[in-house]
């Protein structure tokens, strides 16, 4: 299952906001904080996210494609995928997704995406 949204913005930018680690707690909803070595993630990044609940879980980045898309591991359990495609030169389309058994979590999604439009928009 995914969610996707076009954003006037290049795909480069909207890729950095996704792989940077100091930018999850500003577009994730469930993140608020994050303990990684590496700011902007890579295949084989490990590390720890602090969720709304104040439990620190781990992750480890599973695919990882440069400049099109990563997926992750939290707690050993498959998460959400992050995918960009290129429109134009300063237009992108944002794909979050979901396993099936997590479908609700789309809604938890959708706000992350429409925080990264926002982040990616304002420069």
């Amino acid at each position: 299952m995914e969610t996707a949204t076009i954003i006037a913005a290049s795909a480069e930018l909207v890729w950095e906001i996704l792989i940077d680690t100091h930018c999850w707690p500003r577009w994730g909803p469930s993140v608020k904080a994050v303990r990684c070595l590496d700011r902007f993630i890579k295949s084989g990044t490990k590390g720890h996210v602090r969720i709304i609940l104040g439990l620190w879980l781990p992750f480890e980045i599973m695919d990882f494609v440069p400049g099109e898309k990563w997926s992750w591991r939290v707690m050993s359990i498959p998460a959400t995928g992050h995918r960009v495609e290129v429109l134009a030169p300063e237009q992108s389309r944002l794909v979050f997704e979901v396993p099936w058994l997590a479908a609700p979590y789309l809604l938890v999604c959708k706000i992350a995406a429409r925080r990264i439009k926002l982040i990616a928009e304002r420069g």
